[in-house]
């Protein structure tokens, strides 16, 4: 299942983390960040999304860097009994994929959007009359797809469909640029956004952190 690869290599490319490198368990992500040292990522012996239980509980018990996070396509309660007392789970959310097409995203009136590429790295900003951001979004490329990332709208601008605007921006710049599938991780309320917008849901998609000790 290239989808769950994609979504790891697009997600580094977006954040600007190191490509993803290949492990027994998947992929591991140095990204080097104080609320996320290393990320890895389990996947099938197929490079498909069903992670073997013994090959993952071997990988969380050589683990032991602080800030570490696990993340699976499994839901969270099968992923759980994997994981012993310091690890936490983060907000369950789903792998979701789209076939590309173009937009045409209606920009609500008192609104502007403006696109750019830099260094594999897609940004969309909608912004109001006078300049200020309303909402922002950025895609991350792997091979024929692109990852949708950090896709989010000011308080204050909810509920206009700037959502929906950011994501057609998004997926305009990628069909111009030759991509042909949509990848993203979801959380529970975005999912029903991406659903009316043709999305469809691959698998769960899990994590767990390992928590700094108590000073």
């Amino acid at each position: 299942m290239d989808v769950a690869r994609w979504w790891a290599e697009g997600w580094a490319v977006s954040r600007r983390a190191p490509a993803p490198v290949d492990e027994p368990w998947g992929l591991r992500i140095d990204v080097g960040q104080p609320a996320q040292k290393v990320r890895h990522v389990l996947l099938g012996s197929d490079g498909g999304t069903d992670a073997d239980p013994g090959t993952a509980r071997a990988l969380v018990a050589s683990l032991g860097e602080p800030t570490t996070c696990v993340k699976g396509f499994l839901p969270q309660d099968v992923m759980a009994d994997w994981f012993p007392a310091g690890w936490e789970p983060v907000e369950a959310c789903f792998l979701m994929a789209v076939d590309l097409r173009p937009a045409y995203a209606r920009v609500p009136e008192g609104y502007t959007v403006a696109v750019e590429t830099e260094g594999g790295v897609t940004r969309a900003h909608v912004l109001t009359a006078d300049g200020r951001p309303a909402a922002v979004g950025q895609t991350g490329r792997s091979g024929p797809a692109c990852v949708y990332d950090q896709i989010v709208t000011e308080p204050a601008h909810r509920r206009r469909g700037l959502g929906t605007v950011v994501m057609g921006a998004l997926t305009d710049a990628a069909v111009e640029d030759g991509l042909s599938v949509g990848v993203l991780g979801a959380t529970v309320q975005g999912r029903a956004l991406y659903e009316t917008l043709g999305w469809k849901t691959l698998a769960p998609l899990s994590g767990f952190v390992l928590r700094p000790a108590a000073p």
